[in-house]
């Protein structure tokens, strides 16, 4: 039997991880306008059912070289969204095929994990065409690096699966076999909190 995660943070994690968070908060205005960081500390501080285990997910995020940080509040649910922010797709992520159909296909070669099934892990998503596409109105991501996205269920059936960067002034989005992998692309969480 498989060994269960604990996904809670000592204080010491959550005190480190509400001073990163803070500050990447400050440092990047244009990414949350009219978001109050009183009222998103409030909600990371906060108890409740599955805030230990969101915090968790945040910290994977953090430790895998993401830098999360908050980009939507949703009125109707009360939900702050949180991206990874990271300039290049995040280090820790990277040389992974895009999901546990394509790593088990691979008979020679296989990479450590897939994108889907370590996101899973994270307690994260993969961000989708949308998402990146309003991640990149916040600055220039993925210059030199790509990122897997959420793969519509038509093309996957088919073998494929895509991914994004930003070159030349604009986002592209691209395909590969779901079974490939690169040193250079990653993928992109998000998590609702």
């Amino acid at each position: 039997m498989a060994k269960q995660t604990i996904k809670k943070l000592s204080a010491d994690e959550r005190k480190e991880l509400l001073k990163v968070l803070k500050a990447r908060f400050e440092k990047n205005e244009k990414r949350h306008k009219g978001i109050d960081w009183a009222k998103v500390q409030a909600k990371l501080e906060g108890s409740g059912k599955g805030v230990e285990e969101k915090l968790w997910s945040i910290y994977q995020m953090e430790k895998t070289g993401g830098e999360p940080d908050v980009v939507a509040f949703d009125k109707k649910t009360g939900e702050y969204t949180f991206f990874d922010c990271v300039a290049e797709t995040p280090k820790e992520r990277r040389s992974l095929c895009y999901d546990g159909e394509a790593l088990k296909s691979r008979k020679e070669f296989k990479p450590k994990s897939s994108a889907m099934e370590m996101a899973e892990e994270m307690g994260i998503e993969i961000l989708t065409e949308e998402q990146y596409r309003q991640l990149q109105e916040l600055g220039n991501f993925d210059t030199k690096t790509s990122s897997w996205l959420k793969t519509p269920p038509e093309v996957r059936k088919l073998g494929g699966a895509i991914f994004g960067d930003y070159r030349f002034g604009r986002v592209f989005v691209y395909h590969n076999g779901a079974e490939s992998y690169y040193g250079s692309r990653a993928f992109r969480g998000c998590l609702k909190f």
